[in-house]
C-alpha cells in the first residue's frame, strides 16, 4: 500500500488529502444542527424533561468552544497529522457512545467528549488546505473548505429530520461512523507530520482562565432565552463567572512571558480584520439560519424535511460562488469580492423583511440562492485574505482563533435575534390588539363580523390567532431588518483590507513574508 501511494503525483495526493479533510469538516459542522430536530424523540427515549435535553446540545457548544483556543499549541506541541487524526477517531467514538447512551446523563457526557474531540477539525482542516494548496490555488482551496464550513449546518436539520423520522434519533450519531473510520484511514496514509516542537510548555494559568471564561459566556448565551435572562440568577452568575475569567486571561496573557494565545497574529493587519469580518459572519450566518428555519416551519406551516431542502438553495448558492470564486480571486482583488457580497447579502438580508405568511417556497428559494453567493463571495476572499500575510508558523493558531471568534459571535448572534424575536412579538401583540375592539369599524364590516364576531369566544380566539401570526411576522421583519444594519454597518471596514490583496501577484507576498 505505500507503495501505490508513494507512486501517486502530487496531484492526485492532494486531491485524496482534500477529500479527507473534507469529510472532517463536514462531518463537524453538521453535528452542530443535526440533533436539533431529534430532541423531543431523545426526550421520551431518555426519560429526560426539557431543560434537561437541551444540555444535548449546550454541553456540545460549549465543550467545542472551550477546546478550540488551545489547537494551535497542541498541533505545534505534538504535530498536526497526530493532533488531527486522535482528534477524527475521538470524535467517531463518541458519536457511537452518543448513539448507545442509556440516561441523559451519559447522553451529555459523550456530547462534552464529542465537542472536545470536534473543536479541532474545522481549524485544523483550514490549515491543512491552506499548506496543501500553492498560494494561487488558495481561492478555490478555500472555496472548497468553505462550502463544507456552511454546507453542514445548513443540511444538518434535513438530514437530522430525514433520518429521526425513517430509522431513529440514534442514526444522527451513527450516520458519523463509516465517514470518521474512512477519515482516519485517509489521514494516516495522505497526510504529512509536521515539525512537532516538544519544548512547548502549557499555560495552565491562561487556558484555565479563558476556558471558564468562554464556558461561562456560552452557557449565558445558551441558556439565557429560556431562563429569562438576567431575572435568572444563574444568567447573572454566569456572566459574573465569565467577566472575571475573561480579566485574568487578558491581564495574565499581557504580562507573561509565554501566554496561552500568541497576540503576536494580531500585528497582522490582514489576518485583524479577517477576525473583525468572521464576527460579522457569524453573526449573519448562523442568526438568519435561526430565524429563517423556524418562519418557514411555523409561519408558512412547511414540514422539517421540505423546510430543509429550501434552506438547502442558500448551500446551492454557495456552491455556484465556489465554482467563480477560485478564477475570481486571480484577477479581482479581494476587497472588491467582499464588497460585492456584503451588498448582495444586506440586500437579500432585507428582502426577507418583507416575508410574510403568502411568501412562495419560489421567493424563499430566490433569495437563499443570492444570499448563499452573497455570503460565499464574503466567506471565502475572507478565509484566504487572513492568512496570506500571516507568518506560516502561527498559521494553525491563526485558523484555531478565526473558528473561535466565528462560534462566539454565532453564539451572541443567535441569543440576540431571539431574545429580541420574543420580545417584540409581546410588544407587537400588544400594539395590535389595541385595534381589535368592537369599535373598529374594520371588525364591524358584515363580511368580517359574519366568520370573526368578537361576541362569540371562537371569533375571539380567531382574532387573536390571527394578531398572534402578525405580531410574529412583523418582529421576524425587525430581526431581519437588525441583521441588514449590521451587515449596512460593516461596508465601510472593507476599506481597511490591503488594495494589493489578490492571489495573482501573492506568491511574492508570502515569499516576503516566509523571508
Amino acid at each position: 500500500m505505500n507503495t501505490a501511494v508513494a507512486s501517486l503525483s502530487p496531484g492526485a495526493r492532494r486531491a485524496l488529502l482534500t477529500i479527507c479533510t473534507m469529510t472532517a469538516t463536514i462531518m463537524q459542522a453538521l453535528d452542530t444542527t443535526i440533533a436539533n430536530v431529534a430532541l423531543p424523540y431523545m426526550q421520551g427515549s431518555l426519560s429526560a424533561s426539557q431543560d434537561q435535553i437541551s444540555w444535548v446540545l449546550t454541553s456540545y457548544i460549549v465543550a467545542a468552544a472551550i477546546m478550540t483556543a488551545p489547537v494551535g499549541w497542541l498541533s505545534d506541541r505534538f504535530g498536526r497529522k497526530k493532533l488531527f487524526i486522535v482528534c477524527v477517531g475521538g470524535f467517531t467514538v463518541a458519536s457511537l457512545l452518543c448513539a448507545l447512551s442509556q440516561n441523559i446523563e451519559q447522553i451529555v457526557l459523550f456530547r462534552l467528549l464529542q465537542g472536545m474531540c470536534g473543536a479541532a477539525l474545522v481549524p485544523l482542516s483550514q490549515s491543512v488546505m491552506l499548506d496543501a494548496y500553492p498560494i494561487e490555488q488558495r481561492g478555490q482551496a478555500m472555496g472548497i473548505w468553505g462550502v463544507g464550513v456552511m454546507l453542514g449546518p445548513i443540511m444538518g436539520p434535513t438530514l437530522g429530520g430525514y433520518l429521526t423520522d425513517n430509522y431513529s434519533w440514534h442514526w444522527v450519531f451513527l450516520v458519523n461512523l463509516p465517514v470518521g473510520i474512512l477519515t482516519v484511514i485517509g489521514l494516516l496514509t495522505f497526510m504529512d507530520e509536521t515539525k512537532r516542537q516538544a519544548h512547548l510548555r502549557f499555560d495552565w494559568f491562561g487556558f484555565l482562565a479563558l476556558a471558564i471564561g468562554i464556558g461561562a459566556a456560552q452557557l449565558m448565551l445558551d441558556r439565557g432565552e429560556q431562563l429569562g435572562w438576567f431575572g435568572s440568577p444563574e444568567i447573572v452568575a454566569e456572566l459574573i463567572v465569565a467577566i472575571a475569567g475573561f480579566y485574568y486571561f487578558f491581564a495574565h496573557s499581557l504580562t507573561t512571558s509565554e501566554p496561552f494565545v500568541r497576540f503576536a497574529i494580531f500585528r497582522d493587519r490582514n489576518f485583524l480584520i479577517g477576525c473583525f469580518f468572521m464576527v460579522i459572519m457569524g453573526l449573519m450566518l448562523f442568526s438568519s439560519m435561526a430565524l429563517s428555519a423556524p418562519f418557514i416551519q411555523n409561519v408558512l406551516g412547511y414540514p422539517i424535511e421540505s423546510a430543509g431542502w429550501l434552506l438547502a438553495a442558500r448551500g446551492l448558492g454557495t456552491l455556484v460562488g465556489m465554482a467563480m470564486i477560485g478564477r475570481l480571486l486571480r484577477i479581482v482583488e479581494a476587497r472588491y469580492l467582499i464588497l460585492a457580497g456584503l451588498i448582495l447579502t444586506a440586500l437579500t438580508m432585507y428582502q426577507q423583511t418583507g416575508f410574510t405568511e403568502m411568501t412562495s417556497g419560489r421567493t424563499i428559494v430566490m433569495c437563499g440562492l443570492a444570499q448563499g453567493l452573497g455570503m460565499g463571495l464574503v466567506f471565502i476572499p475572507l478565509s484566504t485574505v487572513a492568512f496570506l500575510t500571516l507568518p506560516p508558523q502561527f498559521r494553525t493558531d491563526g485558523t484555531a482563533m478565526l473558528t473561535l471568534v466565528r462560534n462566539v459571535a454565532s453564539s451572541v448572534g443567535i441569543s440576540l435575534v431571539i431574545a429580541n424575536l420574543t420580545s417584540k412579538t409581546i410588544v407587537f401583540h400588544s400594539q395590535l390588539t389595541e385595534h381589535v375592539t368592537p369599535f373598529n369599524d374594520a371588525l364591524r364590516d358584515v363580511d368580517v363580523s359574519r366568520w370573526m364576531d368578537l361576541a362569540t369566544d371562537q371569533g375571539r380566539a380567531l382574532a387573536d390567532q390571527m394578531v398572534t401570526l402578525q405580531a410574529v411576522i412583523l418582529a421576524y421583519a425587525n430581526d431581519f431588518m437588525l441583521l441588514t444594519a449590521i451587515c449596512v454597518l460593516s461596508i465601510p471596514f472593507v476599506i481597511a483590507i490591503g488594495s494589493t490583496v489578490s492571489l495573482r501577484g501573492a506568491k511574492k507576498v508570502e515569499v516576503e513574508v516566509m523571508e
